[in-house]
């Protein structure tokens, strides 16, 4: 059984890799660049899973699945590939101020949530922040929600993994392909074959994980998903140390804005979240992004000796007038399956999508 993927970021890797451990899957992943270039390339893969809002259906439930497959698939493919992923096993601490304080009874509420679900989440006082994070020194925060079993890594390592692995397990990579057209079928409710830059090729299932890319293909197949793009900026700041305890280094989060620890006294801040004004068109906003850099230095005062080693900026795809991710069928067409439009949890929720859609294939056979 032939599967295309269109789009090779986290999730279009995640769904190829998943998809390669399955017997009798003849697997093709196209992209028109090379992976892990676009939304997955600027992202900072903080995986808010268990600290997340989210407590039932399926947000949840694919929050918990990712967190959990990502615990055996970094070693998994670190075995398989001899590379280095990094991915930050200390957790996620995210920081409170005043307001939080009427709602601290939310955050009271969802450590027993997760309690019963067999989570762990812990509420600090600023005693206990103080003591385990001296780093952070701002009067303004009035507690802690230290959450271990969070993760952070490294979305760019990963998807070049998870891609390595795929390759080993047989599965076919063409970078530099664009998908030109969509010819009609001669039985509706089926897409058998698109044309490409490198000519025909034909599949009884294709898998559209193409991002912000996904609109345009979608159109071409008269169903368009609309996806438009939030632009996020961030910095990498170079401290020269470790920023508090050298033993203890979790991702810090407060008021949407992430410090995370990269190894050798270095820290990726961000990110802006910024929308297009009129079209698509966002240029990057220097205001915005020294504002994430001056939060970031009032929550780790620290941070105002670092030296600036690069800010870069990148595209989300979110999914107009509907919830994100958007993961199914492509209405009218019952081989085309979308995994796209992750907003802001591409790589969150990658593994619980390659998940949905290996389902999706299996359920049905061929061309179901």
């Amino acid at each position: 059984m032939n599967v295309v993927i269109i789009g090779c970021g986290v999730v279009g890797a995640a769904i190829a890799y998943e998809l390669s451990l399955v017997k009798g899957l003849k697997i093709t992943v196209c992209d028109r660049q090379p992976p892990a270039q676009a939304s997955t390339g600027a992202a900072l893969g903080v995986l808010m899973g268990v600290i997340s809002q989210k407590i039932k259906g399926k947000a949840w439930q694919m929050r918990q699945t990712s967190i959990q497959r990502y615990e055996t698939l970094i070693p998994e493919l670190e075995a398989l590939t001899g590379r280095k992923i990094p991915f930050n096993r200390q957790g996620i601490l995210m920081l409170l101020s005043d307001s939080f304080l009427e709602g601290m009874s939310a955050w009271e509420n969802l450590v027993e949530v997760r309690h019963s679900q067999g989570w762990n989440l812990e509420i600090w006082d600023t005693a206990k922040l103080k003591n385990i994070c001296p780093q952070i020194n701002n009067e303004k925060i009035t507690g802690a929600v230290y959450s271990p079993q969070d993760r952070q890594l490294d979305p760019t390592a990963l998807t070049l993994a998870l891609v390595e692995a795929a390759q080993q397990n047989g599965v076919t990579f063409k970078f530099g392909v664009t998908v030109l057209d969509a010819p009609i079928s001669s039985t509706p409710e089926f897409c058998n074959q698109l044309e490409t830059t490198e000519g025909k090729i034909t599949a009884d299932w294709f898998v559209i994980a193409a991002g912000l890319g996904s609109t345009p293909l979608t159109a071409k197949l008269n169903q368009i998903i609309d996806i438009r793009p939030v632009l996020g900026q961030a910095l990498q700041m170079h401290v020269g140390h470790p920023l508090g305890n050298p033993d203890f280094q979790p991702a810090i989060t407060g008021n949407d804005v992430h410090i995370v620890p990269v190894g050798g006294g270095d820290y990726w801040v961000g990110a802006t979240v910024e929308f297009p004004s009129n079209g698509d068109e966002i240029p990057p906003n220097q205001e915005l992004l020294e504002s994430v850099k001056e939060q970031a230095i009032a929550f780790c005062p620290e941070l105002a000796t670092a030296n600036i080693l690069r800010t870069w900026s990148g595209l989300r795809p979110r999914p107009e007038g509907r919830p994100a991710p958007v993961i199914g069928k492509l209405p009218g067409f019952s081989n085309v399956l979308l995994a796209t439009g992750h907003y802001r949890n591409g790589v969150l929720l990658a593994p619980a999508t390659a998940y949905a859609i290996r389902e999706m294939i299996i359920s049905q056979g061929i061309g179901g």
